[in-house]
């Protein structure tokens, strides 16, 4: 989005004849077309999207379907994360290839190679008395962060002398933020109906730049408009948001050897980027709330996985937000960078989800079959939808838009595809490789430390456990939000199996219960001993 707004503001038309969004000839325009009333109308998507979000992680849809997916379906889905993302990677770092490979390098070297290296200046208090202190892999912690800082400074340096380095820098120049940072104004206190997008103005105004926004100048855009095509862009916003942050879940917990995630840990995380995505529209960005692929990948670089980091990063984004000249400055950092950071995340995202074959019978024809398909499916559909999608024409244009914008999602074909023929193609629990996972999750056979470290590692902040108390988790909707749920289940699961009244059989149901794989577990019974791998999506 922001590489297409260097669209003249005068044109109306391109070259083809095509329509283009013209510049709004007063505040608060509400001519069609014009690009004020194209953002309001995305606000107005990514409030929809909260809404849809919302009532997924409300309801329990996001937790239940994530706890039905196997080995199967988290394969191909994480792979496909990775594999997606190749052409933009290559886009960004065709700038300077050799900017791009001295940040990979850097940052292959401080997180692979000298990953153990510790330094004795940086110690951490290791008891709670700070008696006892241990010296922290630094090199592997600031892994990201130091090649990243590095890579910028000689960016800048090569920048200072004029020595011609990057081969995008005549088309980012043309962008209306590319000189915009040092009219914009320190302090901005966005408000809901108001513009947070004055930096698309072109013609700075006579005088010196005021140090505070005006009222009148952050409230040029109006209130998110709600139109058919709103609501189904953001249905498909919802829909992709929601697969994209539950893979985020599982992938970030699995690169730090975190337990299982439960389902309340992942129906509070899709409420809460859902509040995010409402405030975000209702304040007039032109981006929701969601995780980052990026950023959870970096996490198995850096092994830092405290949810400190994550409330530090999150209060510097809020002050950069109410600060636009600070924010300005995040658009000086080269597309090379972002290339090179690309290049090494996603490319952890594919070996992760290669990782999740070994649960799984590989030499299935089943699996093969599932495997091959979806994920060449998922490449190929939206190759054809961007090289002909004239036949996706229905005649309604909200309805075009929302089947042509889930079909140019890789991650949410290889989702649906794979967890559609998981749960309807025949194949027992050995070979989906639920064997292990059913077994273990057994009432009478999940060990008591592993419940205390999900309940230690997924429990609710302090602050929360004030406002949801027991008796507020037992109704609804505080019953899919609150930890123990899953527990209640097993342990019914596990009376009911006792009892006789679950059979056994082929596991080709999507509501699968621990009782199925009594006669499997029996029949291999050194597969209960192995670790148990996170059953998300």
């Amino acid at each position: 989005m922001v590489l297409s707004s260097h669209l003249s503001l005068s044109d109306s038309t391109d070259r083809n004849g095509t329509a283009v969004a013209s510049a709004c000839p007063a505040l608060r325009c509400d001519v069609v077309g014009s690009r004020t009333s194209s953002l309001r109308e995305v606000s107005g998507a990514i409030v929809f999207s909260g809404l849809v979000q919302l009532v997924l992680g409300v309801s329990g849809a996001c937790g239940w379907t994530a706890r039905r997916c196997g080995p199967m379906v988290l394969a191909p889905s994480l792979s496909i994360v990775g594999l997606s993302a190749y052409k933009e990677a290559a886009f960004f770092c065709s700038a300077n290839w050799g900017v791009a490979l001295l940040l990979v390098l850097l940052t292959v070297t401080f997180s692979q190679h000298l990953g153990s290296c510790r330094l004795p200046c940086c110690v951490w208090p290791f008891a709670q008395g700070g008696s006892a202190e241990m010296s922290v892999p630094t090199l592997r912690t600031f892994s990201v962060l130091l090649p990243f800082t590095s890579v910028c400074i000689i960016c800048a340096v090569l920048s200072h002398l004029r020595v011609p380095w990057d081969s995008l820098e005549l088309a980012t120049e043309q962008l209306p933020w590319a000189n915009s940072t040092v009219r914009s104004p320190w302090l901005r206190i966005p408000y809901p109906g108001g513009d947070g997008q004055s930096w698309h103005h072109h013609r700075p105004l006579p005088g010196p730049p005021s140090p505070i926004a005006s009222p009148s100048a952050a409230g040029e855009g109006g209130w998110p408009l709600l139109t058919p095509r709103a609501l189904a862009v953001g249905i498909v916003m919802a829909i992709g948001g929601s697969v994209n942050s539950v893979g985020c879940y599982v992938l970030c917990g699995r690169l730090l050897r975190a337990p299982c995630l439960p389902p309340d840990a992942c129906n509070r995380g899709l409420c809460t980027e859902a509040l995010g995505s409402l405030l975000a529209g209702l304040l007039g960005a032109a981006g929701g709330t969601a995780s980052s692929i990026a950023n959870a990948c970096a996490s198995s670089l850096t092994q830092a996985g405290s949810r400190l980091s994550v409330q530090v990063s999150a209060l510097v984004c809020v002050v950069l937000g109410m600060s636009p000249r600070l924010a300005g400055l995040l658009t000086r950092i080269p597309l090379v960078v972002h290339g090179g950071v690309l290049c090494v995340t996603y490319a952890v995202a594919v070996g992760t989800g290669i990782s999740y074959f070994r649960y799984a019978d590989i030499d299935s024809g089943r699996n093969i079959f599932i495997v091959g398909f979806t994920m060449f499916m998922a490449l190929l559909v939206p190759r054809w939808l961007s090289t002909a999608p004239v036949h996706l024409a229905t005649g309604w244009v909200p309805l075009d838009l929302l089947f042509l914008s889930l079909l140019m999602v890789p991650v949410f074909l290889t989702g649906f595809l794979s967890f559609f023929l998981e749960n309807t193609v025949s194949g027992t629990l050995e070979e989906r490789g639920l064997l292990t996972n059913l077994a273990a999750r057994r009432g009478d056979r999940c060990p008591r430390g592993e419940r205390d470290d999900i309940s230690r590692i997924y429990r609710l902040p302090a602050g929360l456990r004030r406002l949801l108390p027991p008796s507020r988790c037992k109704a609804f909707p505080c019953c899919f939000l609150c930890p123990g749920r899953e527990w209640e289940e097993e342990e019914e699961g596990s009376r009911a199996a006792e009892e006789g009244t679950a059979a056994t059989g082929e596991g080709m149901h999507l509501l699968l219960k621990a009782s199925t794989v009594e006669m499997q577990s029996e029949r291999r019974p050194s597969e209960t001993e192995t670790p148990v791998w996170h059953v998300a999506a």
